[in-house]
């Protein structure tokens, strides 16, 4: 299958579980159901420890993409082992691989793409990086920083606050229209319409 053939592998990252459903780590899950909405598609369990949609995207014809989404069942640290399976098994090329994830380093609710780059301490990345190296798109969509002096850990781990929650829907649904964006039409065009 030539690369051109490959589908383009859309992993939202977050936790498995219900305790774990509306916590700011998850917004990578939160992304990735809303476009499975889009596609009409339901996941599935898959043998790469990992939920799976297969649909497309795109305008009806040769301009429209095929994807598969994925929500890695493994918890976040270890996100590398299902994305790679599933890599392989859809013979994917890295830089078709983007990855949606939660960015302390950049303020909520605000959007940024990028291709390649560092794990900047998030504990998923690091594991995709490890994994099959650094090279495939970010959808980074910003959290902003723990108030005061609350860990890390406990802050990517609560619920949304709910003044965030009032834009939370807006947030998904852009983060999924740069998503089609960037497949659809480049990184460019992407980060010039959705980099804030």
């Amino acid at each position: 299958m030539s690369d051109d053939a490959a589908p383009w592998l859309v992993v939202g990252l977050g936790n498995p579980g219900p305790e774990y459903a509306g916590n700011r780590h998850n917004i990578g899950f939160m992304v990735a159901d809303l476009l499975a909405g889009r596609i009409g598609g339901r996941f599935k369990a898959h043998k790469a420890r990992a939920q799976v949609v297969e649909g497309r995207i795109g305008p009806p014809g040769p301009a429209n993409r095929r994807i598969v989404l994925a929500k890695p069942m493994s918890f976040m640290n270890l996100s590398g082992g299902p994305v790679t399976a599933l890599r392989d098994f859809y013979k994917v090329p890295v830089e078709k691989i983007v990855a949606i994830h939660d960015e302390l380093d950049i303020d909520y609710p605000t959007l940024r793409l990028k291709l390649g780059g560092g794990d900047n301490g998030h504990n998923g990345l690091r594991s995709m990086t490890k994994a099959m190296g650094p090279d495939y798109h970010r959808v980074r969509c910003g959290i902003g920083r723990p108030p005061g002096r609350m860990q890390v850990a406990d802050f990517v781990l609560k619920d949304f606050s709910s003044t965030e929650r009032k834009e939370l829907d807006w947030f998904v649904d852009r983060s999924a229209d740069a998503v089609e964006c960037l497949i659809l039409d480049g990184l460019e065009r992407a980060q010039s319409t959705y980099n804030s």
